[in-house]
């Protein structure tokens, strides 16, 4: 268990083995969540990135993304459609 004491600003120093645990250094961002009646604090970022990856699981398949190449693929097809939109009067 550790211990940090509150300064009069509201601000707390996170014990350097909980930084380490959290995997978070000067400038990265934490979140507190209420969880069962409990403040539970976590790496921002980890987090963001798991909700994400969870929002888009399956997405890949659907649009028959298997490997890299169909990524490079798809984003020259949106490029040249971006391009073409964009100076299809300016011939």
């Amino acid at each position: 268990m550790e211990v940090a004491k509150i300064t009069s600003k509201g601000q707390i120093t996170i014990p350097i083995d909980i930084r380490k645990k959290l995997g978070v250094r000067e400038g990265d961002k934490v979140i507190f969540v209420e969880d069962a009646g409990r403040i539970v604090i976590g790496n921002a970022t980890k987090i963001a990135f798991a909700e994400l990856r969870a929002a888009f699981s399956g997405e890949a398949e659907r649009l028959g993304i298997k490997d890299e190449q169909d990524i490079v693929a798809m984003v020259d097809e949106v490029r040249t459609e971006m391009w073409e939109k964009r100076y299809a009067n300016n011939d």
